[in-house]
């Protein structure tokens, strides 16, 4: 056995080709994600493909059911094939999706490819939270995980750009071949540089390839405890220590906390031109609010993941909550123009990342060898939340009142706060740390 090397402290330097990595396929998942929107007037407008605004919002519920999808299968079996085939297989799939949608005849087979797409998308988000919770610095792990989620607001902005700039002039299928760039650009970046899990490695009998990794990243070398057991049992065992003593309870309210910050997420997201319509803005200004919120939510990324890195991402992500709550309440009162872009860019930096804490948050109540099954299924489940939330809008938008709509998305913020706050009420007494895989030192569980 190779001896090992004097303890390192994990530096920012040292594994920002990782996070970079992850970065780079978070923003073309963002940007896969809002290719749909960005082109709808388009495709609504082509004949031939036979769109009708009932059918494309189901096409957009299969979208998110293949998310639903993916993250689940994802979380689970990551453990199994490893982190690096999972990225690049999910990069692939909603690369695939998109060429599908480019080449489709029909609605049918533009909506196979927008839930192969989704498959693909669902699939990659809790393994890139799962490898930056893995390899950044302990003290700076929310910090890292605001930083790679920023990229999927910026793929998002990329997204409506590519269809502002192509869509008119070459149509919607140019904008679906944009999409197939992750397969070119991504794959031969991830396969080359982007290191498989220590743990992983070592479960599987490759124990000197893990203490490289380990050893090159400023790791704690893996042993039993942070290596995930192999083969189906391992799978079931990883899925039953969600419901473990020290996690049966947190468990579900991650969950709950989950489900209703991807409600707010993609509620507000889908229908804030059309509530701020509602309230009485024009339509240009109305438009323009969905950019600023999305700014907004790039800042709070930042601010977030820093305060948390201090003050611990439960506390945070309940704060963020309150606060999201408090700004879309605020907006059912038509406010000046100049003030209600203020209260739209804040609500922003609240919104988006009060969810993404919830993430940073189940990096720590789940210990290494369960931390990539934890992350998919509050990925997974939460992505319920993202379908009830376009539809819930909609919902209340119809009946004509807007006021209802951004109060009932104040309500969810405040499900949000109290379920997430609870999960330290639960985990407060437990004694179980969760390994500190940089010093060997050991971090609280929750």
């Amino acid at each position: 056995m190779t001896p090992s090397p004097p303890p390192r402290e994990r530096s920012f330097r040292g594994v920002a080709l990782v996070i970079a990595l992850c970065w780079m396929a978070v923003f073309f998942d963002g940007m896969d994600v809002n290719i749909y929107g960005a082109t709808m007037p388009h495709l609504l407008a082509d004949e031939g493909l036979g769109f009708t605004p009932g059918l494309a919002g189901t096409i957009g519920s299969w979208t998110t059911f293949g998310m639903l999808i993916g993250a689940l299968a994802a979380g689970t079996l990551t453990d199994w094939l490893g982190r690096k085939p999972l990225v690049t297989g999910s990069v692939v799939l909603f690369s695939l999706g998109s060429a599908l949608c480019a080449l489709a005849p029909g609605a049918a087979v533009f909506g196979a490819g927008r839930f192969v797409s989704g498959l693909g998308l669902g699939g990659l988000m809790p393994i890139g939270l799962a490898i930056v919770a893995e390899f950044a610095p302990p003290r700076r792990a929310a910090l890292a995980t605001g930083l790679m989620m920023t990229s999927y607001h910026a793929g998002g902005m990329a997204a409506t750009g590519i269809g502002l700039a192509v869509a008119p002039e070459h149509g919607w299928r140019w904008v679906f071949w944009a999409g197939v760039l992750p397969a070119v650009i991504a794959v031969p970046l991830v396969v080359k540089w982007l290191p498989e899990s220590p743990g992983v490695l070592f479960a599987r009998g490759r124990t000197e390839e893990a203490y490289a990794v380990a050893d090159r990243y400023g790791l704690d070398r893996p042993g039993v405890q942070q290596a995930p057991e192999a083969g189906a049992k391992g799978r079931m065992a990883a899925i039953g220590a969600l419901f473990a003593p020290g996690t049966r309870l947190a468990t579900p309210l991650l969950w709950v906390a989950s489900f209703a910050g991807l409600l707010l997420v993609y509620g507000v997201s889908t229908w804030l031109p059309e509530l701020m319509r509602a309230s009485g803005y024009s339509l240009s200004s109305s438009v323009t609010f969905l950019m600023v919120i999305n700014a907004g939510g790039i800042v709070g990324m930042l601010v977030a993941g820093r305060t948390a890195d201090r003050f611990g991402p439960v506390k945070i992500s309940a704060i963020w909550f309150l606060l999201t709550a408090a700004g879309t309440f605020l907006l059912r009162n038509e406010l000046p123009l100049g003030v209600a872009y203020v209260v739209v860019f804040v609500t922003g930096v609240w919104l988006f990342s009060a969810q993404v804490m919830v993430y940073a948050a189940t990096a720590r109540v789940y210990a290494p060898r369960e931390r990539a099954t934890g992350l998919g299924w509050v990925t997974g489940v939460g992505r319920t939340g993202a379908v009830v939330g376009p539809t819930l809008g909609g919902a209340v938008l119809a009946g004509g009142n807007a006021g209802l709509g951004f109060t009932t998305f104040a309500v969810t913020a405040v499900l949000g706060a109290v379920a997430i706050s609870l999960v330290s009420l639960v985990t407060a007494g437990r004694r179980r740390p969760v390994p500190d895989t940089s010093l060997g030192r050991s971090a609280p569980a929750a």
